[in-house]
């Protein structure tokens, strides 16, 4: 199975909880890259677990863990099966001073 140029486009997703904050508040707008390659410390978004997270990707050696940037929130590490759906790249706020870029 192929992918087509739209399925490695980059695309906006609405951060919907405060699990990431203070770095992504409820409510910002992230920027998605399927593209990029998942490295220790990336933001990414991963299917696993019959869910979606968005948390920080961790690498220990062979190991993998998502961690969230709240510490009200576990951290969990991806054992099985699991899908990076990609990395982000920009985070976008309502004012020009909230705008970061990633990567």
């Amino acid at each position: 199975m192929s992918s087509s140029c739209s399925d490695l486009a980059p695309y906006a997703l609405r951060v919907t909880d405060d699990s990431m904050a203070p770095e992504f508040p409820d409510g910002c707008v992230i920027i998605v890259d399927p593209g990029s390659v998942a490295c220790d410390g990336a933001y990414v978004v991963v299917d696993f677990a019959d869910d979606v997270f968005f948390r920080q990707f961790v690498i220990d050696g062979e190991r993998r863990f998502l961690k969230a940037v709240n510490s009200k929130y576990d951290g969990m590490e991806l054992t099985g099966e699991y899908k990076v759906r990609g990395v982000v790249v920009q985070r976008a706020g309502r004012r020009r001073t909230q705008h970061k870029h990633y990567g």
